[in-house]
């Protein structure tokens, strides 16, 4: 299974998005705009990437830029495996 399967199944379980995350493109935007994205869902949804696909994330390495879109949250946690 590839890292951008794993990423929208895990984006899809922790927001509770019923699927609709299986249309997400790597261009598809997150921060700001999926609703279901809020600061919380943030923090769940890296610790869930985290104990599903097996690495760490230290706090210093974590800003708005990694959420902006599939694609870079895609590469941040392949950066991290």
């Amino acid at each position: 299974m590839s890292i951008n399967n794993d990423v929208l199944r895990i984006l899809d379980e922790v927001l509770s998005l019923n699927g609709r995350a299986s249309s997400f493109t790597r261009e598809t935007h997150l921060l700001g705009a999926i609703p279901e994205l809020d600061s919380m869902a943030v923090v769940s949804l890296l610790t869930a990437l985290e104990e599903q696909l097996g690495f760490s994330v230290n706090d210093d390495e974590i800003d708005g830029d990694i959420f902006a879109t599939v694609g870079s949250l895609c590469d941040f946690v392949d950066a991290r495996l």
